[in-house]
């Protein structure tokens, strides 16, 4: 029922009220006329908590977000042909408060609340690809340990992804000299001086003919 309905009900029993003389129907328009009043009270009240009550368009920020994390610097690791080992220096750890995430080239692991710090160890690209499920953390007394299942068995030169800069370019769609020039000033870049001059003079004979192939001194 509508407030304003409501109001006007109200008004017109309180008039018969005045002019009722049977005390039976004094007592009924009496009784009516509370039960209207409680009404309109009450669709007040609702009326007033919906208006105040704010309706919330933030976006929900979860505790972990709003975290800082020290990342663990303190690391050791070994492999054998099927899985690499990480051990970290951590203390304290405990296994509910981790948060780890595993993916075929790369992992992320959290530890939140050791010692009033919250610490965070990851590899955005790994050397070689993983088996996510296969994966475990291991927590100890004074360490952490994280095992990488390999999705291929096979030795690991390092943990990260390295790109092989001795690898000449062979994209079928470049110059077929393009990849070995690379390869050259890679070799240059990273070689000591006598390699240095060497490079050098191949490229000088290269450029005045006196040599069609800048790698033949290394023939």
């Amino acid at each position: 029922m509508a407030a304003n309905d409501l109001a006007l009900d109200l008004e017109e029993l309180k008039h018969l009220q005045n002019i009722a003389k049977r005390p039976r129907v004094v007592s009924l328009i009496s009784s009516e006329i509370r039960n209207l009043e409680k009404l309109s009270k009450d669709s007040a009240s609702a009326a007033s908590l919906q208006t105040a009550a704010p309706v919330s368009t933030a976006a929900k920020v979860t505790p972990s977000q709003l975290l800082n994390y020290v990342s663990v610097a303190s690391f050791s690791w070994d492999q054998d042909n099927d899985k690499v080992k990480i051990y970290l220096s951590l203390e304290g750890v405990d296994q509910e408060k981790m948060v780890t995430e595993f993916k075929p080239m790369s992992f992320d692991a959290k530890f939140q609340d050791v010692h009033g710090k919250n610490y965070r160890f990851s590899l955005p690209k790994l050397n070689k690809e993983i088996v996510p499920e296969k994966c475990k953390v291991l927590v100890k007394p004074t360490r952490v340990v994280i095992t990488l299942a390999k999705a291929s068995k096979g030795n690991w030169l390092d943990l990260h992804y390295k790109e092989d800069k001795f690898k000449p370019n062979l994209d079928k769609e470049k110059d077929p000299m393009a990849g070995i020039m690379d390869l050259m000033k890679n070799m240059y870049e990273d070689g000591d001086e006598e390699m240095k001059r060497t490079i050098a003079k191949a490229w000088t004979d290269a450029r005045s003919g006196k040599a069609a192939d800048p790698l033949k001194r290394f023939s």
